[in-house]
This record gives structure tokens, sequence and C-alpha cells, in this order.
């Protein structure tokens, strides 16, 4: 099976589980239902859970399996579309798409978006509260990896402020890398972990797949970077060349575009190199990274 074709069998699978794991529309509070339903199922790459299904798989757990993976997978994927949702409100970033469709504070109004993203974000932890795992040890473990990637100690939260403060200064090579690995490279790398948590994973092997990780992670968002100068909203499904207009700070604005291309595709294979150690079981892993470097959304 060639990536293409799994990454959309992957996606065509969680999609069905995100629409399980979620309250039903017709369940009260009705219209809090519903726009945590069309954040999370109005579409989506759903890397970040594939990632972790995907470690898991490399290190031999496979989803029929473990059936609770596809819950810790939902939950991450829970986690990222809340903090899209609070990420597009008029207070940071006031956007009007996302995904290709309205945000949903322009679908729901400002209040009703915000309590969409605090209620996505609390049931991600109910979910993993409930994970079924052989010890309650590696529960703990993959609660506390989560609360910290989406937290204020390097974590999204911490990203996302040192974002807000940098808007219109002139930031240095190590502030831009610092932003992008709190508010992008956590959450990624934690997804990660967390596959490698869920499978057992713990020493050198824990390590090295920790620096996939987080690799993973900062070339991720160069890449975004890239593409807010170099795409269309139309194919993106978002805005597009709003970073320089709102003088934030990138990896391009910084190093500038080609420089930026050659970070990324450093990253990338340097996230690869830290696989070396699964051998052909890691190949789907480092198909994913290479994978990075061609997006176009």
């Amino acid at each position: 099976m060639n990536l293409k074709t799994r990454l959309e069998k992957h996606r065509a699978h969680l999609d069905r589980h995100l629409a399980r794991l979620l309250p039903p529309e017709d369940a009260e509070p009705r219209t809090l239902h519903r726009a945590m339903r069309y954040s999370v199922l109005v579409g989506g790459k759903r890397f970040r859970p594939i990632l972790c299904l995907e470690t898991a798989a490399a290190l031999g757990q496979q989803t029929p399996k473990l059936r609770g993976l596809e819950d810790l997978a939902g939950a991450l994927e829970f986690i990222h579309t809340y903090s899209l949702i609070h990420d597009d409100l008029p207070a940071l970033d006031n956007d009007d798409l996302r995904r290709g469709q309205p945000t949903c504070h322009k679908k729901f109004g400002e209040a009703i978006a915000l309590l969409a993203g605090d209620a996505l974000l609390t049931l991600a932890f109910e979910i993993l509260a409930r994970l079924r795992l052989p010890d309650a040890r590696r529960r703990a473990q993959i609660i506390q990896e989560l609360a910290t990637a989406a937290g204020t100690r390097g974590g999204m939260l911490a990203g996302q402020v040192a974002d807000l403060e940098a808007v219109g200064r002139k930031v240095s090579a190590q502030q831009i890398e610092a932003i992008h690995r709190a508010k992008t490279g956590a959450l990624i790398r934690a997804c990660v972990r967390c596959g490698a948590l869920f499978a057992g994973a713990r020493g050198p092997t824990l390590k090295h797949l920790s620096e996939y990780g987080e690799k993973l992670g900062l070339a991720f968002q160069i890449v975004d970077d890239l593409l807010d100068v170099r795409s269309s909203s139309e194919r993106l499904g978002k805005p597009t060349g709003l970073d320089a207009a709102r003088h934030k700070g990138t990896y391009p604005g910084v190093h500038g575009l080609e420089e930026s291309e050659k970070i990324a595709a450093e990253l990338v294979e340097e996230a690869c190199s830290a696989l070396k150690f699964l051998g052909e079981d890691g190949h789907v892993l480092q198909a994913l990274a290479r994978h990075l470097l061609s997006r176009t959304t």
C-alpha cells in the first residue's frame, strides 16, 4: 500500500471514529454540540492522530489489537481542533476560513466558538482518563504528556503567547525556533510519544522517537510558513499571506525562502535518521516525514 492510499484509509477510519466519540447533535446543549462536530468533522489532514497510530504500529501495536489506541488518536485530534478554534478567534488571528469552510466563530458566534474549543479540550481528557491500558501508570504518563504539550511550559499556550508578543517586532532565529517548537512542535512531538507510550516504549526507544517527533514538529511549522507565502487560499482552505500582513514572526521572514526550505529538509532527514533503530519497521514514519516537504495543503 502506497503512502497516499494509507493516509486516505487512516483518514476515513478516523473520521468515523471521531464522529462516534463526539456528542450527538441532538443532545443538549445542541448548539454547542453542533459547533464541536462542525469544527472536527468539516475536514482536516488528521496528521497528528495518524502519527500516533503509525508510531504504535512501528512498535508492533496495530489498532485491531488495541482498540483504545483509536480513542487516544481521537483525543489528539480534539486537542488540535480546540487550538484551531481558539487561534481563529478575533482576539487572536481573526480568521474567516478553516479547512475550506467558515471558522467556528463565523458560523456559531464568538461565545459558542470559545466554549466549543473548551469542550473539545475537556472531552479529550475525559477520553484519556478512560483509556484501556494494561496499567494505570502508562495512562497517567500519556495524560501528563498531553497536558504538558498543550500547556504553558514549552507547550502550545506558551508558543501562542510568544507568537502574539512577537507581532510587529524583529525576532531572532533563536526566538522564532522557540515559538515554533512550542506552538506547533510540542503537540506533534507528543503525538509520537503518546503512540510510543501506548505501545509500552521506554528508554532508548522513547528517546529516539522523541527526537523524531521534535524534528518533525519544527519542520512541519516551517513548511506551514512557506505555504503561507507560496500557496493559495483555495488550496490551503484558509487565508494565505496573512503572516506578513500581520507582521508575525516566520521562518521565511527571518531566514528567507530558500534557507527555510533547506532547514526544513535538514530537519526531516535528521528525523528520519533518529528512526534507524527501527529498521524496516520505521519506513512509514520516515515516509510521513519526507511527505511534509512536498505537501501543498
